[in-house]
């Protein structure tokens, strides 16, 4: 199993953020080819350390890193990697992790 995880910083404009991420791009992702799973974090994201400046975080699971590459490289992967900087225009918000993961 593979995972690409998005973690976003608190926005600007949370209901400008949760309007276009809910009602635009979940739509978009679900689309993505290979696509086998989509989780958000719900709530506030704790660390350990204190106070977070994470807002949320995404996680779509696939079979493999080759899956993953597969999706981004095609039609619906493109649009979503467009629409992303429609919400988030700035990189400084966001952080992508994608990684193999296996059960130990």
């Amino acid at each position: 199993m593979a995972r690409m995880v998005v973690i976003y910083r608190t926005p600007n404009n949370v209901e400008v953020f949760n309007q276009h991420y809910f009602d635009v791009h979940i739509p978009l992702a679900k689309k993505l080819p290979g696509l086998r799973k989509y989780e958000i974090s719900y709530g506030p994201v704790a660390v350990l350390a204190g106070s977070s400046d994470v807002y949320l975080i995404g996680t779509l699971h696939f079979d493999d890193l080759a899956a993953i590459k597969k999706a981004f490289a095609s039609p619906e992967g493109q649009a979503c990697a467009a629409d992303r900087k429609v919400y988030a225009p700035d990189d400084t918000g966001v952080q992508m992790f994608l990684f193999e993961d296996k059960e130990i």
